[in-house]
């Protein structure tokens, strides 16, 4: 075989092949060549685990930080804890790697066989750290587990309920200016939203500077605060017109109590007239009680009118509620005293009725407590019985000159009452087995 010319490089050898021209052209063999072989790949086969275990921990630390970022249990600064551990090995190892690498250059010419064998054994040695450290961290990956899946969890929550909250915020503001409008001042409303720009100018600020659990609470809380204010805007129309409607009611009950109660002294002069004082003396400031009362309540209508004037809302509603109240506790006051007179001509025209039906309800609850026993209970017959006498006493205190009708009425309802509660005991008894 005819070797080419190079420069003059053959001639100057006098034809002898140097080694370094025989690994140029590919000649030579042997120990040297195949411990220059064995070198190279173990630096090979290090750099490969290198890459590998630099990439792990690249795609580890993505993990990590989003565990760090949400998560900020016990368990998870345990995680946050041993990657840093963990990371100082791989500094460790990546350092060991380096320095092997940069002790021996492969490609010198005078590399002896015994320089190779150093340099693949002490590569050999930088690899299995490497793969020691990268097990290591493959197992702890594994056991991220549920943390990890709670934080992507987490995470992937953030941009949604961020993007909610700005719709939400972005709603209540069309809401509010849909209102104003048709006339509605709603000042309270936009004093409410307003409030919410900090919120909203950390909101954007982000994840990176809040955390995320913090940023999407805020979120949560902004949606909720803000699609209040745009329901509120958009009943405010409905809520008007309620008022309205709720002013011209009370008026009109107002008037009609006004004269009822007018009608209310005539009703007690008939019961002072035909009846013992005990039977109408509690009923005596009814009338002016119920002026008084029908006359503030208007008051309170007025200045309901005025509030709902002045779009004061929270204000028109609890005027209107007061009156309400006052208007409630006249219709009361004047119909008891009417009720008053209508069971008192009834009972004075015949109490028997009254008598029959308390009689009924004793002698009922009497049969209950006997069911199934060949003595009643004293916890039940001790009760019944006193009711009875009771009731017996309240019919021979009628037969004065001036009976009580009132009183008669009172200690009839109280000896029912009993008969009841006896009654109730009874079946309690009997649902719980006792």
């Amino acid at each position: 075989m005819q070797l080419p010319v190079d420069g003059g490089r053959w001639a100057s050898t006098g034809g002898r092949v140097t080694a370094h021209s025989a690994r140029r052209w590919g000649w030579g063999s042997g120990r040297g060549d195949s411990g220059r072989s064995g070198a190279q790949a173990a630096k090979d086969a290090a750099a490969n685990a290198f890459y590998e275990l630099d990439s792990t921990q690249r795609d580890l630390r993505i993990s990590i930080e989003t565990i760090a970022a949400v998560d900020d249990s016990p368990a998870a600064r345990t995680a946050v804890g041993d990657f840093a551990e963990l990371g100082r090995r791989i500094d460790e190892a990546s350092a060991a790697y380096i320095a092997a690498v940069d002790a021996h250059d492969l490609d010198r010419d005078d590399l002896t066989a015994a320089a190779a064998d150093r340099a693949r054994q002490e590569l050999q040695q930088a690899t299995n750290k490497l793969e020691r450290v990268r097990a290591d961290l493959d197992h702890f990956a594994h056991g991220l587990g549920s943390i990890l899946q709670q934080a992507e969890t987490q995470l992937a929550r953030l941009a949604p309920a961020v993007e909610r909250a700005r719709q939400a915020l972005l709603a209540a503001g069309n809401a509010l200016d849909a209102v104003r409008d048709k006339g509605y001042r709603a000042d309270d409303l936009a004093a409410r939203l307003a409030r919410l720009a900090p919120e909203l100018t950390r909101l954007n600020e982000g994840a990176g500077v809040h955390g995320v659990q913090a940023t999407v609470h805020r979120a949560v809380e902004l949606q909720r605060t803000a699609e209040e204010l745009r329901a509120q805007a958009e009943q405010l129309p409905r809520r008007a017109e309620e008022i309205d409607r709720r002013l011209g009611t009370l008026r009109t009950r107002a008037q009609a109590l006004a004269t009822r109660a007018e009608r209310t002294a005539p009703v007690l002069s008939e019961l002072r007239r035909r009846f013992a004082m005990a039977c109408w003396e509690d009923l005596q400031p009814v009338p002016e009680q119920a002026a008084r009362a029908v006359a503030e309540a208007e008051g309170r209508i007025r200045e309901a009118a005025g509030a709902r004037a002045e779009q004061r809302w929270a204000d028109a509603t609890a005027l209107l509620a007061t009156a309400r109240a006052l208007l409630n506790q006249t219709d009361e006051a004047i119909t008891a005293a009417q009720e008053r007179l209508r069971r008192l001509n009834e009972v004075q025209a015949s109490h028997r009725g009254e008598v029959d039906r308390t009689r009924f309800a004793v002698r009922d609850a009497q049969r209950l407590a006997m069911a199934g026993r060949s003595t009643p209970d004293p916890r039940h017959a001790r009760p019944l019985d006193e009711a009875m006498a009771r009731l017996d006493r309240a019919v021979e205190d009628l037969g004065g000159r001036h009976p009580d009708y009132w009183h008669f009425l009172m200690e009839l309802e109280a000896v029912r009452d009993t008969a009841a509660r006896v009654v109730q005991a009874i079946r309690e008894g009997l649902s719980t087995g006792h």
